[in-house]
C-alpha cells in the first residue's frame, strides 16, 4: 500500500516537471506553427474562418440590439477563452506530429477525448471572466464620479474621455492581474490534457510552473499572442483567419518544448 502511494506521488511530481526555454523559443514556436498551418491549411484555415464568422455574428448581434458598449468586453472574453477556442488546432498539430490523417471535426474530437478535465480549465477561465466583470462593477460603484453614462457611449465615456482616470487605471490594473492568472493556468494546460491522461489540476499546476520558471520567454510569448490576436481583432476579426490558426498551432509546439516527453 505504501509503495502504491509513493508511486502515485512520484507520478504527480514527474507530471509537473518542466523544461527551461530561452528567448529564442517563442519565435521558433511561431515558425513551427506557421509550417503546421500551411500543412493543414485545408482544415486550419477553415477553422480560422469559423472563428471569424462567429465573432462577427456576435458583434453584429450586439450592435443590432444597441449593446455596442459590450463589444470591448467581448474582446476581453475572447482573449480569456482563446486557449479553449484553439483546442481543435492543437489536435491538428498532434495528428501532424504522429503522421495521422486530419479531419474537420477536430474540436469535437479533442473535446470528447477528455471533456471532464477540459471542463475544469474552461470553468476556471469562465470564473476569471466573471471575476473581472464583477470587479468592474464594484470599481465603477466606488470610483466613478458623475452621472451614469448612457449605455451606447459607456466604454468611450468611461475609459477614453480622460475624465475617469482613477477608475480606468484601477480597471486596467485588476484586468491585467486576472489576465496574467488566466494565462498562467492555461498557457500549456489545454494541450497537455489533450496529449496526456492527466487531471485538470495537474495540468494547471504544470502550466503555472512553466510560466514562473520560464518567466522571461513566457512573457514574450504572451506579448506575441496579444499582438497577433490583437491585430486580428482590430481588423474587424478578418485577421483572425490567419492569427488564430498560427497561434493555436504554435501553442502546441510551446507545450512540446516545455513539458518533458512522456516516458
Amino acid at each position: 500500500m505504501t509503495d502504491t502511494i509513493a508511486a502515485e506521488q512520484q507520478v504527480r511530481q514527474d507530471a509537473i516537471r518542466v523544461n527551461r526555454v530561452t528567448m529564442d523559443h517563442p519565435w521558433e514556436w511561431l515558425d513551427k506553427g506557421w509550417h503546421d498551418m500551411i500543412r493543414a491549411r485545408k482544415y486550419s484555415l477553415p477553422y480560422g474562418a469559423v472563428v471569424v464568422l462567429i465573432s462577427g455574428l456576435i458583434t453584429l448581434g450586439f450592435i443590432n440590439e444597441g449593446l455596442t458598449f459590450m463589444v470591448p468586453f467581448m474582446i476581453a472574453g475572447f482573449y480569456l477563452l482563446a486557449p479553449i477556442i484553439g483546442l481543435g488546432l492543437y489536435q491538428m498539430s498532434a495528428h501532424l506530429e504522429r503522421g495521422e490523417p486530419l479531419r474537420f471535426c477536430s474540436f469535437l474530437e479533442a473535446w470528447k477525448g477528455n471533456q471532464a478535465q477540459l471542463g475544469v480549465i474552461t470553468a476556471g477561465l469562465l470564473i476569471i471572466m466573471q471575476l473581472w466583470m464583477m470587479s468592474n462593477f464594484v470599481l465603477f460603484a466606488l470610483l466613478y464620479t458623475g452621472m451614469h453614462p448612457p449605455l451606447e457611449n459607456f466604454f468611450s465615456t468611461v475609459f477614453l474621455s480622460g475624465k475617469n482616470n482613477v477608475f480606468a487605471l484601477a480597471s486596467v490594473g485588476v484586468g491585467s492581474m486576472l489576465a496574467f492568472i488566466a494565462y498562467a493556468i492555461s498557457a500549456i494546460s489545454v494541450p497537455m490534457i489533450l496529449d496526456r491522461d492527466v487531471d485538470g489540476f495537474t495540468a494547471i499546476r504544470t502550466s503555472v510552473k512553466a510560466v514562473f520558471e520560464n518567466w522571461k520567454p513566457m512573457l514574450l510569448w504572451a506579448g506575441l499572442i496579444v499582438a497577433f490576436i490583437g491585430l486580428g481583432l482590430l481588423s474587424f476579426f478578418i485577421g483572425l483567419f490567419i492569427a488564430m490558426p498560427l497561434i493555436g498551432h504554435a501553442t502546441w509546439h510551446a507545450y512540446r518544448d516545455i513539458v518533458p516527453a512522456a516516458e
